[in-house]
């Protein structure tokens, strides 16, 4: 058996199947792990989903930003935007049944020290604690207070973790932290300006991965595609997965036994 981690796929289907065959992925006998961002701004959006939910548990799926905006577009009162691509999904016969399996998706998946979110894990989170933070976000999507917290899950503020958050508030900022974090400064708090590379960071700010952690997890992350694959100056045990397939770069699957990396060009 093969394990594979393989950054965002965002509506890119065809690229995604060229990506398997390319690595023999046999599910009888393979995993592959997904790191969010199934969907959104590629012309594949539904056909993604689909492909991903057909391989039961061979494969390994946390949220990304884009996957809980179609969430909170078909069951919160949320509005697509003018680069969404979702109405496909929105409108097919089997949307709720692809809806129901996305929202029972987590935030992270963790094997041992290997832990995986849609954009990382800030250095004051242990990986026992990102879990159980990830947790409180999974129970609040399977209850009855979803739609609620699907309405509300919107916005930069709070942009600092405290321990005494509550409410709205508090599921907010580990939401933001999971999907959307990318430069974040001495105190953990998140940036949410400055989106390309890693030396575009505002005053004060860095990479979430240039800071020093207390343990030694491995950290997969995608999310962040203006690094191609890297983590310039890391001080941790990061690995980037998005490599930009959506904006005509590549789609790429890390090897998790071996280290190695395979990719496929992109088709837009």
């Amino acid at each position: 058996m093969t394990t594979y981690a393989i950054g965002d796929l965002q509506g890119c289907h065809e690229e995604f199947v060229s990506l398997l065959e390319h690595l023999d992925f046999d599910p009888r006998r393979d995993r592959v792990w997904l790191a969010g961002d199934l969907v959104n701004r590629g012309r594949g959006s539904l056909e993604c989903l689909r492909e991903v939910e057909a391989l039961g548990e061979a494969a390994r799926v946390v949220l990304g930003n884009h996957d809980l905006h179609l969430l909170g577009v078909a069951r919160g009162k949320a509005r697509t935007k003018h680069k969404d691509t979702l109405n496909a999904i929105l409108e097919a016969p089997d949307r709720e049944r692809l809806l129901d399996w996305l929202q029972s998706r987590p935030l992270v998946v963790r094997e041992g020290e290997t832990l995986m979110s849609h954009a990382g894990l800030p250095p004051r989170w242990s990986l026992d604690r990102g879990e159980a933070l990830a947790g409180e976000v999974a129970e609040r999507l399977a209850g009855e207070a979803a739609e609620a917290f699907l309405e509300g899950m919107y916005g930069n503020e709070p942009a600092c973790w405290r321990d005494d958050l509550e409410g709205l508030d508090r599921l907010r900022v580990i939401v933001n932290t999971f999907t959307r974090m990318r430069f974040i400064d001495a105190r953990g708090c998140l940036d949410f300006s400055a989106k390309e590379g890693a030396d575009s960071a505002p005053p004060g700010f860095a990479p979430w991965f240039q800071y020093p952690r207390d343990d030694d997890p491995r950290l997969l992350f995608g999310h962040w595609a203006a690094l191609q694959g890297e983590t310039p100056g890391s001080r941790v045990r990061a690995e980037a997965l998005d490599t930009g397939c959506v904006w005509g770069v590549a789609l790429t699957a890390l090897n998790l036994d071996t280290g190695e990396r395979l990719c496929v060009p992109s088709r837009h």
